[in-house]
């Protein structure tokens, strides 16, 4: 990470980045349990570790939030889908297709945070010249 406010939307960036790839990475183990008995389905959580830690500063402007924002708060979190519910009678609760759709989504996700920490050292190097 770097320690200048300039990468504040970077660090961010890459922050959710990681998460989304953690994410990609637990709905491919998903699907590679679809046939598992009894597996429960995993999937990770950063959009609300986010939406808590901008949402509670006393800052206005989202600049200023992300510029204040602890970093060391935004990790994502594995939990456990549903872990009592399941449709199936060998207790596993993987919708393959539903795990599908997900990881199209999250591929496409992953690939617009990396994207957008391509344009911001793009603005970067062009502030720099």
């Amino acid at each position: 990470m770097f320690s200048t406010n300039v990468y504040s939307y970077i660090n961010v960036l890459n922050k959710a980045a990681n998460a989304s790839w953690q994410r990609e990475e637990t709905i491919v183990n998903n699907l590679a349990n679809v046939n598992t008995p009894g597996y429960k389905r995993k999937d990770v959580d950063f959009q609300s570790v986010l939406r808590q830690e901008l949402g509670n500063m006393k800052y206005k402007t989202l600049d200023s939030k992300v510029e204040h924002a602890d970093l060391s708060r935004l990790n994502a979190s594995v939990y456990v889908d549903s872990a009592n519910y399941s449709y199936r009678i060998d207790k596993n609760n993987v919708d393959i297709d539903n795990e599908n759709v997900e990881l199209a989504s999250e591929k496409i996700r992953y690939q617009a945070l990396t994207d957008s920490m391509t344009q911001e050292f793009s603005r970067l190097k062009a502030v720099m010249q």
